[in-house]
């Protein structure tokens, strides 16, 4: 798990198979390793706000987009970020 938070130290948006390839586990595997360690409260999901100017964009709970935020094609082929928390 050390060098899951190594990688993720970085800032950096990444897929979690993309994550696996890095670190040569299993998709499965870095999924069990993220959840674990957010739990653990060593990890935690960066939530976007999109524009932050109208109410359809929010940030936690029920994350809303408005339809003028959301990229060509949705962000399902978008990283995902997590912080460390020290």
């Amino acid at each position: 798990m050390q060098e899951l938070i190594e990688l993720l130290k970085d800032g950096k948006s990444r897929s979690i198979t993309m994550i696996a390839a890095d670190l040569n586990m299993s998709v499965e595997q870095v999924e069990r390793d993220i959840e674990f360690l957010e739990r653990s409260g060593v990890l935690k999901r960066i939530e976007f706000s999109m524009c932050g100017n109208c109410s359809w964009c929010s940030t936690g709970e029920g994350h809303k987009t408005c339809p003028g935020c959301v990229p060509d094609g949705g962000f399902k082929n978008m990283g995902v970020m997590w912080e460390i928390i020290d």
